[in-house]
């Protein structure tokens, strides 16, 4: 295991026991036995599947058996095996999958699982609800994105340690969720889309800018990655331009000087951390790659020459072509729930969603599945795979960018993404072929996560 794998699962505990851990806990006695993930014992069990994508970018395989031991892959048999063939599974369990496609849990790089508003009602809930509210938020999101499949998630930015607190929670088998890489509370410039006292009046400005999350100059950003590595934080998540629902005319472009990016940037790689960079025109997103970035968040207006740095740097690509579902179910409830140069923003951004991809995929950019769930809305992550297969990625290449990929960017490849023996035991089944099909991940029936069964739809030996 990489050093940096170690960091992200296993190296931190529970450091918060403030409300918001107060809340999670209450939740977790609230939820009924068997819905929690204990740890998992070291009985074995069989998975018998009636294909097999357990390397996803290689083909599928038909009829398979996969030993599962300890939380963990021991073996991959082609054929419905019995136990009696493992020295070490007889009488094991065996979870009948033989009418099923199986393939890895699937990774989100993108999501807020605090986050389930937006526009006026998100900016109204943030002032309105305490630490607590948001941490039982959190927690309902996290098992419905678990539900969904997706077994591993990057959580990019929230206040109060909410996340940081659920992923040690989740981590020690407290609450059931997915497996959180977290980035504590995202970095910007003063009026920076990530400042909190955007769209407030003056005198809330000092209540609300408390976190110590925006920076003007090159010694304050290292100061301000230096407080998020602190606090637990697994990766740094920084903007570079305005964003979409920053409440602010500002556009889209540019916000941070070079030497502002390049100081977070370096301070992070110095901690080990990798750096997300929220970013959507294209000078920002080549100012982040200049800097050393590892992926590009949206990168909505990328040009030829953003296009190059990536292939040139070897960053990821994170599309979260998600978003504009986001915008249009919440704008069909309520034509008022964006106003002024947000609507305005969210019209375009709706319009030009999926254009950057259509010129990456034929580039060779790498590209990492992420949906800023939490935008888009939770357990519904799976739609961006339709998204992206309508923008020009093949099926088979979209459920790479959510296996393979998104393992590579999180620095988890020697614990997720394939099912191979020594790996996590992650996986889900679903209903079909979705390298036929691509939607029927939509759908997913059955979730294993460490070995554990978190959602069993009739398919299989649930625990």
């Amino acid at each position: 295991m990489t050093d940096r794998a170690r960091k992200h699962i296993a190296r931190h505990q529970v450091r918060s026991s403030g409300p918001m851990l107060a809340a999670a806990m209450l939740l977790a006695s609230a939820v009924p036995a068997g819905a929690q993930a204990p740890a998992a014992t070291s009985s074995c069990r069989l998975v018998q599947a009636g294909q097999l994508l357990d390397r996803p970018g290689h083909p599928a395989r038909g009829a398979s058996t996969l030993l599962v031991c300890n939380a963990r892959i021991e073996a991959v048999r082609d054929g419905f095996v019995e136990p009696s063939v493992f020295p070490n599974a007889t009488g094991a369990a065996v979870i009948d999958l033989r009418q099923r496609f199986v393939l890895p849990g699937l990774i989100d790089s993108h999501v807020h699982l605090t986050s389930d508003k937006a526009g006026v009602e998100g900016q109204l809930e943030g002032i309105s609800k305490g630490v607590a509210d948001h941490a039982y938020e959190a927690a309902v999101n996290a098992r419905k994105t678990l539900h969904a499949g997706f077994t591993t998630v990057r959580n990019l930015g929230d206040e109060d340690g909410v996340t940081l607190a659920l992923r040690d929670a989740v981590a020690a088998g407290k609450l059931p969720g997915p497996r959180i890489v977290d980035a504590g509370m995202a970095i910007s410039a003063t009026a920076g889309h990530m400042d909190p006292t955007l769209g407030f009046r003056d005198e809330l400005h000092a209540a609300l800018d408390v976190h110590g999350n925006t920076c003007d100059g090159a010694e304050a950003c290292r100061k301000a990655v230096r407080r998020q590595v602190a606090r637990g934080a697994d990766v740094i998540k920084i903007a570079t331009t305005g964003g979409v629902n920053s409440r602010i005319g500002a556009g889209l472009g540019q916000q941070m000087f070079d030497d502002e990016a390049k100081a977070i940037v370096e301070t992070a790689h110095l901690y080990d951390k990798k750096v997300a960079v929220h970013a959507h025109g294209a000078d920002g997103i080549a100012l982040a790659l200049r800097a050393g970035a590892d992926s590009i968040e949206h990168g909505t207006l990328m040009d030829e020459a953003d296009i190059k740095l990536l292939r040139q740097t070897g960053a990821y690509y994170v599309p979260t072509l998600s978003t504009v579902n986001g915008y249009k179910e919440r704008l069909a409830k309520n034509p008022d729930a964006y106003t002024g140069e947000v609507l305005a923003k969210i019209q375009w951004r709706i319009g030009i969603t999926g254009k950057a991809l259509e010129r990456a995929v034929p580039a060779g950019v790498k590209i990492a599945f992420g949906t800023d769930a939490g935008v888009s809305l939770h357990g519904r992550n799976a739609d961006e795979f339709e998204l992206m297969v309508a923008h020009g990625m093949t099926p088979a290449t979209a459920i790479q960018a959510a296996t393979v990929n998104a393992a590579d960017l999180l620095g988890l490849s020697d614990q997720v993404g394939t099912l191979e023996p020594g790996k996590r035991a992650d996986l889900i089944a679903v209903s079909g072929d979705p390298l036929s099909d691509v939607t029927v991940l939509r759908r997913v029936a059955f979730v294993m996560k460490d070995g554990r069964v978190e959602k069993d739809s009739g398919l299989g030996a649930a625990d």
